[in-house]
C-alpha cells in the first residue's frame, strides 16, 4: 500500500475557501514570502525586465500598430502552457463571469432566457425576482432594451450582450420592449434591478417514505448552508436513507465539501489533506461537528463530469466505508487552485498544492507538462476502451492500491472509482436528437406547451399533473414538422429511438416552468421526479440501499470495478 506524503501533523483542524482554493484580492501575495526568497525574485526581476523591453520595442517601433494589452494576454496563457492543465488565466471580462458562477448571486432583473433563431426567450422569471413582480411570463420575447434592440447590426444577438443588458446594479432601472404571444403591440415594462439569489442544490425531495434524494450541481458560496437547510427537511420528512447526486458537478470551494463531508463523518476522521512544495499549502482538514446524517444508508452518484470538490466529497466517503459509491469512474482532478485577482481586474488561478483523500490516494489523473490536448482527450479515450458502459474496461494502476478503513482496495492515480459501477445509457441518443438539441426544438415545443395550456396545468397539483399529463404521439407531429422546417431531416429510426426521451423531457420542461415558481429555495424537485422515472442510474442506485446500509455499518467490504 503507497504510504501517504509527509505532511503537517499538527492535528488542528483549518478549513480554507479553496477553489479548489483561496479568494485573495490583487496584491496580497507579494513579496519574498510569495515568490520564494530573495534568489527567486532576482530570477523574476532579469525576466521582467527582459518582457518590459521586448513590449516596449514591438510598441515604438513595429511596422504595423498593435493591442499590447492583447499581446500580454496571449503571453501569459502561452506561458501557462509550461504548467499543469488547471493553472488558468483570465482576462478581467472572463474573470467576472467566472467568479459569478461561484457566487451566492448576482445583481439583474431576474429571468433565465433562452436565445433562439436571435431572438430572447423569456424561459422563466426568477421566483421572488423583479421581473416576476413585474408580470414578465415564461414565453415573453425580449425584443428591446431602455429602447434599444438587443441584436446587433446584423441582426444577430448572443448571451454575452443578453447579460450585459439585463445586469447591472441593484436599485438601477431597466426598459424591458415585451412582445408576447397573443398580442399585437409589443408591451413596455420598468424593472428596478435587485440580488438575485443563485442555487447550487437542484433538489431535495423524499423518492418515498424512508428514501430521500438530493442533488448538489457545483460547490459554490451558499452550498453548504442550501445543503443543511434542505437535509434537515428531508429528515423531518422521515428520510432514514438518502441518494446524493454529485453527477456532473464540476467542483468548486474545498471548505464548502469538507463541511457538507462532515455532515455524514463521525468523530474527528481525516476528510483531506493539501501538500504543496513546501508547508505554506500544506493543510489537513478533519471532522469536527456532530453531524445531521451520520448514520444512515447513503449512496453516493458520480460520473466523469464530477471533479474536484465532488471527488473530496466521495473519496472522504468511500475511504471511511461510510457510503456506497456507484455510477463510472469520476474526472480526476487532484489539484488545488488559488484565485488571485490581478489589478487590473483580470485572474491568475495558480495551482500551489495537490490534495489526498483520507487513505493518501492523489486522484489527479495523469499529465504530461505542455501537452493540454492529451489531457483533454482523457473522455474520449475512456470512450474508445468502452469505459463508460464496461465495469472490467477501467484500468487502474495496480501500484497505486490504498486500503479503506474496513480494509477495501481503492485507486489513485485517475479520479474515484465507484463501487459500483453503473453504465451510460446512450440508447436514446442519435444523430436526430443532438439535431433537435442543436436547433433548440424540444425546448421551444415545451414552452409552447406550457404556454397554451398553462391556466389548465396551474391548477393541477403535482402528484395529478405526473399521472395525467403525457406528450402524445399526435402532439409530438408538430415538433417533427418544426424540427423540418429548420431544416432537420426526418429519420424515422432514430427518432423511434429517441422518442421516449424527447416525451420524458418536455414534461419534465414543462413541469419545471410550472412548479419551479412556487419554491422560494431554487429547487426543481419536479423537474427532477419526471427526470428521474427513465434515468437509469438513478434506478439502479435505488437497489443498492441495502448494501449501502451493510458497508455504513462495518457488515461487508463490498466492492466491485
Amino acid at each position: 500500500m503507497n504510504k501517504k506524503p509527509d505532511i503537517n501533523n499538527d492535528k488542528t483542524t483549518v478549513r480554507l475557501p479553496m477553489l479548489l482554493g483561496i479568494t485573495l484580492a490583487g496584491g496580497m501575495l507579494i513579496g519574498a514570502t510569495f515568490f520564494g526568497g530573495a534568489q527567486s525574485l532576482n530570477t523574476i526581476g532579469r525576466g521582467y525586465t527582459k518582457y518590459r523591453e521586448v513590449l516596449q520595442l514591438i510598441e515604438n517601433n513595429y511596422v504595423d500598430s498593435v493591442n499590447v494589452d492583447e499581446l500580454v494576454d496571449y503571453s501569459i496563457e502561452q506561458m501557462l502552457h509550461k504548467l499543469d492543465p488547471h493553472t488558468a488565466y483570465m482576462n478581467p471580462v472572463d474573470a467576472v463571469a467566472a467568479r459569478s458562477q461561484l457566487e451566492g448571486g448576482f445583481d439583474g432583473i431576474g429571468v433565465e432566457f433562452n436565445v433562439y433563431k436571435d431572438t430572447v426567450y423569456v424561459v422563466t422569471p426568477l421566483a421572488g425576482g423583479p421581473s416576476e413582480a413585474a408580470g414578465i411570463m415564461s414565453g415573453d420575447k425580449i425584443v428591446g432594451v431602455n429602447d434599444k434592440p438587443l441584436a446587433d447590426a446584423k441582426g444577430k444577438v448572443d448571451n454575452s450582450a443578453v447579460y450585459k443588458a439585463l445586469r447591472g446594479k441593484r436599485g438601477t432601472d431597466v426598459k424591458l420592449t415585451i412582445l408576447r404571444r397573443g398580442s399585437a403591440e409589443p408591451k413596455q415594462f420598468n424593472i428596478t434591478r435587485d440580488r438575485i439569489s443563485t442555487y447550487s442544490v437542484d433538489a431535495a425531495y423524499m423518492i418515498d417514505n424512508k428514501t430521500g434524494y438530493l442533488k448538489i450541481n457545483r460547490f459554490s458560496e451558499s452550498t453548504y448552508d442550501e445543503f443543511r437547510t434542505a437535509l434537515a427537511s428531508l429528515k423531518v420528512k422521515g428520510m432514514t436513507q438518502l441518494l446524493l447526486d454529485l453527477r456532473n458537478n464540476p467542483g468548486g470551494y474545498m471548505d464548502r465539501a469538507t463541511n457538507i463531508a462532515d455532515e455524514f463523518i463521525s468523530g474527528d476522521k481525516l476528510l483531506v489533506y493539501t501538500d504543496g512544495k513546501d508547508n505554506r499549502y500544506d493543510r489537513k482538514t478533519t471532522a469536527h461537528i456532530a453531524g445531521q446524517f451520520e448514520d444512515g444508508a447513503l449512496v453516493v452518484l458520480i460520473d466523469e463530469g464530477s471533479a474536484s470538490a465532488s471527488e473530496i466529497v466521495a473519496g472522504a466517503l468511500q475511504d471511511h466505508d461510510r457510503a456506497l459509491i456507484a455510477g463510472r469512474r469520476s474526472f480526476g482532478k487532484g489539484l488545488v487552485q488559488m484565485p488571485v485577482t490581478l489589478t487590473d481586474g483580470s485572474e491568475l488561478r495558480l495551482t500551489i498544492s495537490r490534495y489526498y483523500t483520507p487513505s493518501g490516494r492523489s486522484i489527479q489523473k495523469p499529465y504530461v507538462l505542455g501537452q493540454e490536448g492529451d489531457y483533454e482527450k482523457d473522455f474520449e479515450l475512456r470512450s474508445k476502451r468502452g469505459e463508460y458502459y464496461v465495469a472490467d474496461s477501467i484500468k487502474n494502476d495496480s501500484k497505486l492500491k490504498f486500503k479503506t478503513d474496513g480494509g477495501r482496495t481503492v485507486y489513485g492515480g485517475g479520479g474515484i472509482t465507484p463501487d459500483y459501477f453503473i453504465p451510460r445509457d446512450s440508447s436514446f441518443q442519435t444523430p436526430y436528437l443532438i439535431q433537435l438539441y442543436g436547433k433548440n426544438i424540444v425546448r421551444e415545443f415545451a414552452m409552447e406547451y406550457t404556454n397554451d395550456n398553462r391556466k389548465k396545468l396551474e391548477k393541477m397539483p403535482f402528484a395529478e399533473f405526473d399521472k395525467t399529463v403525457n406528450v402524445t404521439d399526435e402532439q409530438l407531429k408538430k415538433l417533427i414538422k418544426d424540427a423540418t422546417d429548420e431544416g432537420i431531416k426526418f429519420n424515422g429510426e432514430e427518432y423511434g429511438r429517441s422518442k421516449s426521451f424527447i416525451k420524458t423531457q418536455i414534461k419534465a420542461l414543462v413541469a419545471r416552468s410550472i412548479y419551479q415558481k412556487n419554491n422560494k429555495a431554487g429547487l426543481n424537485n419536479e423537474f427532477f421526479k419526471v427526470v428521474g422515472e427513465s434515468d437509469e442510474t438513478y434506478q439502479q442506485a435505488l437497489k443498492l440501499f441495502d448494501r449501502a446500509s451493510q458497508l455504513a455499518h462495518g457488515e461487508m467490504t463490498y466492492h466491485q470495478k
